[in-house]
């Protein structure tokens, strides 16, 4: 349904609301196990030597668990800060260049950290 000074200003759904509404309810969803995980986690290791920490990250079910852990946040985040950005930029211009931005630091925090736990895991 369009209201008449929708149809005129030519505005209407851009049929992909709903889709993240769900994207950014299933990756806080999936994230309160993942935190607990997570927190139980550094709490265990605290005051552990370097190496004790490095052996507990090596195990395959904790990195699995880390790396899933940090693409849901990461995911979720960016998602978030998409939404913020087209809600509250209304120049297209600014708004197209945060929209890439908010890609590239989501993209580059991701693979930065996900390298991490992948190269402490595979005992680098």
């Amino acid at each position: 349904m369009r209201t008449p000074l929708g149809r005129v200003r030519g505005l209407g759904s851009a049929k992909d609301g709903t889709e993240h509404f769900w994207r950014q309810r299933l990756t806080a969803l999936a994230g309160i196990p993942l935190a607990i995980f997570f927190v139980i986690f550094v709490i265990t290791l605290q005051g552990s030597p370097l190496e004790a920490v490095r052996a507990a990250i090596a195990n395959p079910f904790v990195a699995i668990l880390m790396v899933l852990f940090l693409g849901s946040g990461i995911y979720h985040m960016k998602i978030g800060m998409q939404v913020i950005i087209e809600d509250y930029v209304h120049s297209e211009g600014p708004k197209v260049l945060l929209l890439m931005a908010n890609t590239f630091f989501a993209a580059l925090v991701g693979l930065g950290s996900i390298w991490a736990v992948l190269k402490i895991s595979f005992g680098g």
